[in-house]
């Protein structure tokens, strides 16, 4: 089977550091390979596969300011439907865009839904439902108006993450620093416990980061680090007591959840989006209404077993699992279309 796997372009895929679709990306793109699929993954020129790689962008447009973002994510998308017949199955992880191509060509796509940016993308996703192949990433992340081929869990490299038993005394926040991920409130639960925090990740609304995590900064009980790679980041995640995940937002999935969880280390997070889907309360972390809650919590994070957190990502989270549930997408694909 000749498979044309679409990643962005925003990053490297996989990404040096922040980029959690190319990680997807990557994952399954290695992992097909492995299995004796022939993939030619769309991606930046500087991507590394196993697989074949074409590439029109140099280099994502985050990472190089000189990249006009929709001139190049034109022509990456361009340069795979140009080329179309030469598939047998088109994977696409480029969210809504490449969706309006689809009438032109008669290859059949499967589009991973990585979650929906704004309500006012739907449209363009209802126009082409049941013309083409849809899979969440959650059932909370869903659109009702939709029809899916299947949910499927993103998956990681469990060997990448190594399993920590005796943490440290710190709290951890991993992930952008924006109101979405809810950097602000991490700090008001650390200092509210008296706890240690490290802030990681990307800066992704400047006047937030200026406002609400920069004057908390003290390089003692309040640290942000900045991104940090795949090496740092097991360590990092592995020897925190509890990673907080004080989402304002519906979240798609979480990826930092589960690899937290895959160093053994308990999530709390606000309940919200597919948090229920990925956190057992009481077994691997904690599902919390608020700050308050979460406060009440950090006393008990003790009484999770660690092995518990790690089980919980090789039962259901590892990158083979997501991968055979996507060789099955595709041969519901082929046989639909024959």
């Amino acid at each position: 089977m000749r498979i044309a796997m679409l990643s962005p372009i925003a990053w490297r895929t996989p990404p040096r550091h922040y980029g959690p679709w190319e990680s997807v990306v990557s994952l399954l793109t290695e992992g097909l390979v492995a299995r004796g699929y022939d993939v030619t993954l769309f991606a930046t020129g500087d991507s590394k596969t196993s697989g074949k790689l074409r590439a029109v962008c140099p280099q994502g447009y985050e990472e190089d300011s000189s990249i006009i973002p929709k001139v190049w994510e034109s022509l990456h998308i361009s340069e795979l439907f140009d080329h179309a017949d030469d598939f047998d199955i088109i994977h696409n992880h480029f969210d809504f865009l490449p969706l309006t191509y689809t009438g032109l060509i008669q290859t059949p796509v499967v589009t991973t839904i990585h979650g929906f940016s704004s309500p006012g993308i739907l449209p363009v996703y209802k126009k082409y439902n049941r013309s083409v192949f849809y899979v969440s990433i959650s059932n909370a992340d869903r659109a009702p108006e939709l029809d899916y081929i299947k949910t499927i869990y993103h998956g990681i490299d469990i060997q990448q993450f190594d399993f920590q038993s005796e943490p440290d005394d710190y709290l951890l926040f991993f992930g952008r620093i924006h109101p979405d991920k809810g950097a602000k409130e991490a700090i008001e639960i650390a200092k509210a416990c008296n706890k240690p925090l490290i802030l990681a990740g990307i800066i992704q609304d400047e006047d937030y980061y200026q406002e609400n995590v920069q004057p908390y900064l003290d390089n003692s009980q309040v640290v942000y680090i900045g991104s940090v790679g795949p090496i740092q980041r097991s360590v990092l995640l592995g020897k925190a007591s509890a990673l907080l995940h004080p989402i304002h937002f519906d979240e798609p999935f979480g990826l930092s959840v589960i690899e937290a969880m895959a160093c053994g280390t308990p999530v709390i997070a606000f309940n919200r989006g597919s948090m229920p889907e990925l956190i057992e309360h009481g077994k691997n972390g904690f599902l919390v209404s608020g700050c308050q809650e979460a406060i009440e919590h950090i006393d008990h994070i003790n009484t999770i077993n660690r092995a518990d957190c790690r089980r919980t990502v090789e039962d259901r989270f590892t990158a083979d699992r997501m991968v055979e549930q996507y060789r099955d997408v595709y041969t519901l694909m082929m046989e639909s279309v024959n």
